[in-house]
């Protein structure tokens, strides 16, 4: 993903030539906020429970995505600050060496994240803004007390147990603004939203390493100033 950043960020900056020309009907400042869903990955998790290793692969329930953002229109590009938070449950974690499975499972994974973002608006004739762009920031993630039934067994145990990391976090993305008047717009958007493996240390014998990976999907109102 990060090679694709790299790329929609060069294709941008081509862009810009052409499109600077095209200023919207009222730059300034702004705020807006979304709500939408949330599809996160599937994911590896690894560490250790009492000198036990773990490696399970998990996955996940789509979930809640919801934030809000405050920046400045400078014409062709959009420099913002974005809160957001995301929370999706557990749905089945499976053991990558042993085989065996875990249903029921009562958990799931929390995202706070603070972005700084930046957008390029393709600007036209038309009332329809496409915009690229992406942003860099901090997540501080939080595992819930994770409860499953193992299949082999039937027996309810936990898998892993409650906790906090806060780790480097980036997205890249594209939308559609549609204006409603010069101060009020609708924003159509979708975000890849990834983050760097947190470690959560619950005690010196149990220790539990995931990333956080998903794509989400959000509607929004934008008002400028």
């Amino acid at each position: 993903m990060k090679r694709k950043f790299i790329i929609l960020v060069a294709l941008a900056a081509v862009m810009i030539p052409a499109i600077s020309f095209a200023m919207p009907p009222r730059p300034g400042p702004y705020v807006s906020g979304f709500l939408g869903i949330s599809v996160p990955q599937n994911v590896d998790v690894t560490g250790f429970d009492a000198n036990i290793d773990i490696n399970d692969r998990v996955e996940f329930d789509p979930g809640v995505n919801i934030g809000g953002t405050g920046g400045y229109d400078f014409g062709f590009i959009r420099l913002e600050g974005e809160l957001s938070y995301k929370y999706s449950t557990i749905s089945m974690v499976s053991e990558k060496s042993g085989g065996d499975t875990f249903v029921n499972t009562d958990g799931g994974v929390g995202v706070f994240a603070f972005m700084a973002n930046g957008f390029f608006d393709l600007h036209n004739d038309s009332p329809v803004t496409p915009y690229i762009g992406g942003g860099i920031g901090f997540a501080t993630l939080h595992l819930d007390d994770t409860f499953a039934t193992q299949r082999s067994t039937g027996n309810r145990v936990l898998l892993y147990p409650s906790g906090d990391a806060t780790v480097f976090a980036y997205q890249i993305g594209a939308g559609l603004e549609i204006a409603l008047s010069r101060r009020l717009s609708l924003d159509l958007g979708y975000r890849y939203f990834a983050t760097d493996k947190a470690r959560f240390d619950n005690d010196v014998y149990t220790t539990t390493n995931l990333k956080f990976e998903s794509h989400n999907f959000a509607a929004g109102i934008r008002v400028k100033f």
